[in-house]
């Protein structure tokens, strides 16, 4: 009787197999047209967000020293995310035909109607992209406020290691700051980059539309009234955003620093698709379809249902897991997750001793 192989040989052959296997998917997306690109749908697009952003202006003047400020300003903010997908769009080149189009729309959209770095952006998204959920490669699970990884959790001061254990709980309410610090992290990214004609130009984008902005919010309203739409919208800004990209990653399996895997398994075993079908990728900019886009990052939005098909069909063949759940259900996901590594902060001031016998 023939002696089996050795378990590393199967390993690897059967890696091998799965990443001929992309080949074979990414030959059937592109026969059937899933890469072309849809410039008509994304004109509209941006001319039905312009319209809605020339609206939202419109009704704060009419509005005058009202209340219903507020109302704008949180529509305000859903309609600036909108356009921050598009720009996220424009990055991965999905808008456009060429490239450098892409780029300068991209810069446009981030820099000067959202507010945010576009070069800090894409240097960071880029590295989540070649390894999702790697351990030290990744920058979306380094850990910050929030700690995604154990072993980060087990590292923390008194006082991190608080919120720590509560993490997950307080993930949503700490996402009405992150309108605040996506601005504020990429002014200090410039601020502290390498000279260069480019970085100039985001940041004299970004000085003349935050100045614009608040300058015409303080003109219209009184002071308090002004301050508090500003706070309305970035609040929504930034629930919005964190909403909308947290259920993509946050509790998918996390890869080891040096471990090898193929480009296939390493994309989809990480990332996790939420059902809903148009209504959801109309809200989401299509990051629902968050495992084809890292199988595709170039695919424009209108496309990435079809490719769900193939894709689902191609991991059902060879063997690699799936995952699709509701937004309801990849929120409650997300908070368990945070709430699991949170346990890991342990405060360094509990004896061990005394908790065994208060358990017993």
């Amino acid at each position: 009787m023939p002696a089996s192989p050795p378990a590393t040989t199967r390993t690897s052959a059967a890696q091998s197999a799965v990443t001929g296997s992309y080949q074979e998917l990414s030959q059937q997306v592109r026969e059937a047209g899933l890469l072309t690109r849809t410039t008509g749908y994304y004109v509209g697009l941006l001319v039905g967000l312009g319209v809605a952003l020339a609206a939202l202006v419109a009704g704060s003047v009419l509005l005058g020293h009202s209340w219903f400020q507020l109302l704008v300003a949180g529509a305000l903010g859903i309609v600036l995310t909108q356009f921050a997908f598009v720009a996220h769009e424009a990055s991965h080149r999905q808008v456009l035909a060429s490239g450098p189009a892409n780029d300068r729309l991209g810069r446009v959209l981030a820099n000067g109607v959202v507010g945010i770095s576009h070069s800090w952006w894409m240097s960071k998204h880029s590295r989540h992209h070649a390894n999702p959920n790697r351990v030290g490669k990744d920058p979306d699970i380094a850990p910050d406020t929030i700690v995604f990884l154990e072993q980060d959790a087990a590292g923390l001061g008194r006082v991190k290691a608080a919120l720590a254990r509560v993490q997950g709980w307080a993930f949503f309410p700490l996402l009405t700051l992150e309108g605040l610090n996506l601005h504020v992290t990429s002014i200090r990214s410039l601020l502290t980059a390498e000279r260069s004609r480019s970085r100039t130009l985001e940041l004299a984008m970004i000085a003349a539309r935050l100045s614009a902005y608040v300058a015409l919010v303080l003109w219209l309203l009184p002071v308090g009234l002004a301050f508090a739409f500003l706070g309305v919208q970035l609040a929504v800004f930034g629930v919005y955003m964190g909403a909308s990209f947290a259920p993509n990653h946050k509790g998918m399996a996390v890869i080891p620093e040096n471990s090898r895997l193929d480009f296939l398994s390493k994309q989809v075993l990480t990332s996790r698709n939420i059902t809903g079908g148009r209504f959801m990728s109309a809200l989401m900019g299509g990051l629902n379809y968050q495992v084809e886009h890292h199988l595709f990052p170039s695919m424009p939005r209108p496309h990435l249902a079809r490719a769900r098909r193939l894709v689902r069909a191609h991991c059902s063949r060879h063997g690699v897991p799936y995952t699709e759940t509701s937004l309801l259900r990849s929120y409650a996901i997300v908070v368990q997750y945070l709430n699991r590594v949170g346990l890991a902060a342990r405060d360094p001031f509990d004896c061990p001793i005394v908790r065994r016998y208060r358990a017993v």
